[in-house]
């Protein structure tokens, strides 16, 4: 059976099914004070609150125009971008849309195309993107829809003197079981967890690392007629692995831990290793960071496959309904240029520059020097990730790594994290969490199977 297409039905059906959420709402300008030209709407992360120190000194100073920030906790940024979307209701002119809603907001034209903008700014040089990045912001109609703020792969990142303190060596290429049997030798010493994973519900949280275990352990959501899989061998015995090694050698409370609270522990010294984003090594070899220069990198661990890593990116998507998508345009091609990457280099420092979206940083000396520890790692996974198309062992019907390529993943997706938590969390055996988690696979696809 071939990949489905995203087709406008299909987006509309995953939005009436619960693709847009409950959530927070904008962050309201005090009183007395003037509507912002534009209004940008971003996760939570350490490039965000750069950017947003920055923009009014240099952004606002160079062109007048002015930017309100909403800044969200990932899954808030979500429903808040999924209801804003749908509605295209306006309030926010730019958001921070990711590899997964980008096709999806393309094909029910939520998303404003770029091209033209792209091609009358020669100064943007779309050409030192990653391609595989922009591929992934491109629709299926061949239309570029963002633009990348950063790019990220993953890998795995521990601590070089807990494991000399304790005689160990990391594999230059670990597998899993070679991951599993360092984190119970490292477990404990300093009073570090063996490894630091996430547990918090959300597609975009825990289902994002383990997704890339399912592939190199062998798993698949479906087979090829959409029949859900998330009770067969491969799947139990990935999803098994992760829970076990997080509740024998991970952190204490792992279920209500996601990318920034795993973060937090680890730059703090509380964790021996770490497999999440290339992105999060700015803030782990950063001046506050307990851990700086003690921390060594190695590619995402693997199993039966060659590659685990996965490939991911947040970038700037405008809103079809968006009133100013010219000025809307110029605060993307400032916040996704060379030019500010440079900026937040000099006035920030290189470790903090976004990373893993354009060519030219990797080549520029001073990011080299800055981040001699990871630079290549990161680069390797921005350019020699797990195939999106075929990440792990046969074939699938959908694309994609960490996330299925469907619109109805937002949903499902969610509410199998939601019962793999639980099995994290031990109010549940991980069979238990996988029978329930098949049967909501199985209805989600259902019209994959004409039924």
């Amino acid at each position: 059976m071939k990949r489905s297409r995203l087709t406008q039905a299909a987006v509309a059906g995953a939005v009436a099914a619960g693709l847009v959420l409950a959530g927070c709402g904008d962050t309201d300008l005090p009183a007395g004070e003037e509507q912002a030209d534009l209004s940008v709407l971003a996760t939570d992360v350490p490039q965000i609150q750069t950017l947003k120190k920055l923009t009014k000194k240099h952004f606002t100073a160079q062109t007048g125009i002015t930017v309100e920030y909403t800044v969200l906790p990932e899954n808030e940024a979500r429903e808040e971008m999924n209801r804003e979307f749908a509605t295209q209701a306006g309030r926010h002119d730019v958001a921070s849309v990711s590899a997964y809603e980008v096709p999806i907001y393309a094909a029910n034209g939520w998303l404003a195309p770029l091209d033209s903008y792209v091609k009358a700014d020669e100064d943007f040089d779309q050409d030192d993107v990653f391609p595989n990045l922009a591929s992934s912001l491109t629709g299926e109609d061949g239309k570029l829809y963002a633009e990348p703020f950063y790019g990220e792969g993953s890998f795995l990142m521990y601590r070089k003197d807990l494991f000399r303190k304790d005689g160990l060596t990391m594999p230059p290429d670990p597998t899993w079981q070679q991951v599993a049997d360092l984190a119970a030798r490292v477990d404990g010493t300093d009073g570090a967890s063996g490894i630091c994973l996430r547990g918090l519900p959300g597609w975009g949280q825990n289902l994002a690392p383990i997704n890339t275990v399912v592939n190199t352990f062998g798993g698949h959501w479906y087979d090829m007629d959409w029949n859900a899989r998330l009770t067969s061998p491969e799947f139990r015995k990935a999803v098994g692995f992760y829970v076990g090694l997080l509740r024998s050698h991970g952190q204490p409370g792992a279920e209500r831990m996601g990318v920034l609270e795993i973060l937090d522990r680890f730059v703090q010294g509380k964790c021996a290793m770490m497999y999440d984003a290339t992105s999060l090594a700015s803030s782990i070899e950063a001046d506050s960071s307990a851990v700086k220069g003690k921390v060594g990198y190695v590619p995402a661990p693997h199993e039966r496959t060659e590659k685990a890593g996965w490939l991911w990116t947040w970038a700037w998507g405008i809103q079809q309904a968006a009133e100013n998508k010219d000025a809307a345009w110029e605060f993307i091609s400032w916040a996704s240029s060379k030019e500010y990457q440079e900026l937040v280099g000099r006035e920030v420092g290189w470790t903090s520059a976004p990373a893993g979206n354009r060519k030219s940083l990797y080549e520029k000396p001073e990011y080299q020097q800055a981040a001699g520890a990871w630079y290549r790692q990161e680069y390797t996974a921005a350019t020699d990730s797990a195939d999106p198309k075929d990440p792990g062992v046969g074939p699938r019907p959908y694309d994609g790594i960490g996330f299925l390529g469907i619109p109805e993943f937002a949903v499902l997706g969610t509410a199998v994290s939601e019962q793999i938590a639980a099995a994290i969390a031990g109010r549940q055996s991980v069979d238990t969490a996988l029978d329930k988690a098949q049967d909501l696979a199985q209805a989600a696809a259902a019209k994959y199977r004409g039924e």
